[in-house]
């Protein structure tokens, strides 16, 4: 690997250290402004920030696991984790999209499993609803995965696979 593509990915993961530090930064915020009740209407029926916590995945599921679920969520975060950076260093440094996506993955699942393990939850503060619709809670590394998980799957509706010519066609 050159030292410019070494360079360029270091750029990558300065911009996954940041959105870690957002995440982290809000949810401090969210633990010492919201923790108690405190919900602030960001935009009346529809954005409001109010603390939750979140001892499952997705959508509070296996919440009802104990230390055992806490642990065994954080062993598959932290192995997702080694593979996305597996895979983040394997990517050709040309691969702008899926380098942004997996460092957006890697920002996502290491703000979420640091909550994990550091306080047995994640926490959640971000909640949207839309009349009778509400949107489970969430966060900024929930952001940064969907967003992620997003660039892959368009990069694999986008990417032209192209198919060898079969040999003796005539043009």
């Amino acid at each position: 690997m050159k030292k410019n593509d070494i360079l360029w990915k270091l750029g990558y993961l300065v911009i996954t250290a940041g959105v870690f530090m957002v995440d982290q930064s809000t949810k401090a915020w969210a633990v010492r402004r919201l923790r108690f009740g405190d919900e602030i209407p960001v935009i009346s029926g529809l954005l409001n920030f109010a603390y939750a916590q979140n001892t499952g995945v997705a959508f509070s599921m296996l919440d009802d696991h104990g230390d055992a679920g806490r642990w065994g969520l954080s062993a598959v975060a932290m192995i997702a984790a080694v593979l996305v950076l597996y895979f983040f260093w394997k990517t050709p440094r040309s691969d702008d999209r899926i380098l942004g996506a997996l460092a957006l993955l890697l920002a996502g699942i290491a703000g979420n499993v640091t909550d994990r393990v550091r306080l047995g939850f994640v926490v959640d503060f971000i909640d949207v609803q839309f009349g009778s619709w509400h949107y489970p809670t969430f966060n900024v590394a929930d952001m940064a995965i969907v967003i992620g998980a997003g660039l892959l799957i368009i990069d694999m509706f986008m990417t032209k696979k192209s198919s060898p010519k079969s040999e003796g066609s005539s043009q």
